[in-house]
């Protein structure tokens, strides 16, 4: 039984590896393309921007683009499909956007951060998510902000410690809650758990946890609708599942954690045409495969009669292990179900095809 069981299981299955010459911090598909792109740092401390084309089996460089400043993330997620435009942090605090058929001048750049911007989210192009083309970035120095491109210089929104609270550093940001022209939140995870939850329609902090572990990402299963499930991963090996739909007036939202593995857990990306399953990169070079199953019933009432959320169980479909260094990004494809590229500090960039996810 199990082996019949065993057959239908999704496979992770390495297609291409390709070897860099640099770091690679992040990777990217090109929305409705065969492209990707790996973003970096080379060995003389300048950045890198590297763009592939996929054919069949092999990745043929189109492009090599050298950046004064190691490149530590990037995002398409406030740009339209017509445009594409990448946006990048970089280790100086640099916000830029490129348009990559003309790379040599970006198209919008602000100095964000005092410090290096660890983090960056997009939501309101890509026809993903309502409202005002925005993007985020968490630094460093411990303020996460929302920049609208069309807005020069000073950010839309600016959250950072008040008065005589320490700074933390900024982990991971991401934009949930756009399914209309008003709703708008951004999650951040922090160096020391915190993990802040802030709404900008009303410009305040909606909610705040610590998982009491360093938070390395957060994503929402999907930005454009209302929020379903928030996912965060932890330096220990640990990520906890909140159930989004249902805030308690004191408990906050319901949550299910589950201990993957020893070592860190870098990453965490939803399926783009499925947000039950999701991927987490692991310190170790591993790759694990998830699904969220929900409860009987996600809400119930406690003792004083207000509804608090209840959580879900997370089951393990698949895990490989890949490289002897740690995956530090991956990203889906958009387009083809199943595709996705991952980076890891062994300098190598490899695509994956993830198999039978139509079973699931």
């Amino acid at each position: 039984m199990s082996a019949a069981l065993g057959s239908e299981r999704p496979q992770v299955v390495s297609h291409v590896q390709q070897a860099l010459s640099y770091t690679v911090f992040d990777c990217k598909w090109v929305p409705r393309s065969a492209r990707l792109l790996c973003l970096g740092s080379a060995a003389r401390g300048t950045g890198v921007v590297q763009l592939y084309e996929l054919h069949g089996a092999r990745l043929e460089l189109l492009r090599e683009i050298e950046k004064p400043k190691p490149i530590k993330c990037g995002t398409f997620g406030a740009t339209s499909l017509q445009q594409r435009y990448l946006a990048t942090g970089d280790f100086d605090g640099n916000l830029n956007i490129w348009n990559l058929e003309a790379p040599e001048i970006p198209v919008y750049s602000v100095k964000g951060h005092k410090e290096i911007i660890n983090s960056i989210d997009g939501v309101g192009g890509l026809g993903i998510g309502e409202g005002a083309p925005e993007i985020v970035t968490g630094s460093r120095d411990g303020t996460v902000k929302v920049w609208d491109p069309r807005q020069h210089d000073t950010p839309v929104a600016n959250m950072e410690p008040v008065q005589g609270e320490s700074k933390r550093d900024c982990w991971t940001v991401a934009f949930g809650n756009a399914y209309n022209q008003e709703e708008r939140v951004v999650c951040a995870g922090y160096d020391n758990g915190d993990i802040k939850l802030f709404d900008l329609k009303t410009m305040s902090l909606r909610w705040e946890t610590n998982i009491k572990n360093g938070v390395c990402s957060v994503e929402f299963d999907r930005k454009d609708i209302n929020m379903n499930k928030l996912v965060a991963t932890s330096l220990e090996g640990k990520f906890h599942v909140f159930d989004m739909r249902t805030q308690h007036p004191t408990k906050g939202f319901a949550s299910v954690s589950e201990k993957a593995q020893k070592s860190t857990i870098w990453q965490v990306r939803h399926l783009p045409q499925n947000r039950d399953v999701f991927m987490t990169t692991g310190g170790s070079g591993s790759l694990h495969l998830w699904k969220y199953e929900y409860p009987a019933q996600r809400s119930k009432k406690d003792s004083e009669g207000s509804e608090m959320g209840v959580a879900g169980s997370v089951s393990l479909l698949q895990n490989v292990t890949l490289s002897t260094q740690p995956i530090s990004s991956l990203d889906w494809s958009p387009d083809k179900k199943g595709l996705c590229v991952c980076g890891a500090f062994d300098q190598t960039v490899r695509v994956l095809i993830v198999t039978k996810l139509n079973k699931i």
